[in-house]
């Protein structure tokens, strides 16, 4: 069965470098982020992030974030994979645990979610998990 949850992530460290420009402005870069969980997820995590900018300004960007923490009670570690994009000022993202990444008494933690962030204020996040039956 699955639980419905929220929480905030606040961005606590953002570290972007471009590693490709493109003609008319467009570049790739990549950023190491870091974030710390309050709510129903509480914790810390790191994060790096692939972004294509376009000329316009907005982007798309995929992405692997490590959360140490606890959710539902439990404490462990897991891993989230990202697909988003970037425009009028916010940042959204479609979200997945990756099957396999947890620890702990996260080891079976199963799971789903988005986000919608703007600048410099806490992202809004929504997710729906469940801990798997041990086989």
């Amino acid at each position: 069965m699955n639980t419905d949850a929220r929480c905030t992530f606040q961005i606590t460290g953002w570290d972007e470098k471009t590693y490709q420009e493109i003609d008319g402005g467009a570049k790739l870069t990549q950023a190491k982020v870091t974030q710390s969980y309050a709510g129903d997820i509480e914790g810390t995590s790191s994060l790096e992030y692939l972004m294509a900018y376009a000329v316009q300004g907005t982007a798309t960007f995929v992405g692997l974030e490590r959360v140490l923490g606890a959710v539902g009670g439990k404490s462990g570690t897991f891993v989230i994979q990202h697909v988003g994009s970037f425009s009028d000022g916010k940042a959204r993202s479609s979200w997945s645990v990756v099957a396999g990444s947890g620890t702990g008494a996260l080891a079976s933690l199963r799971g789903s979610g988005s986000y919608v962030a703007g600048h410099g204020e806490p992202a809004q996040v929504s997710f729906s998990y469940s801990f798997e039956p041990h086989a």
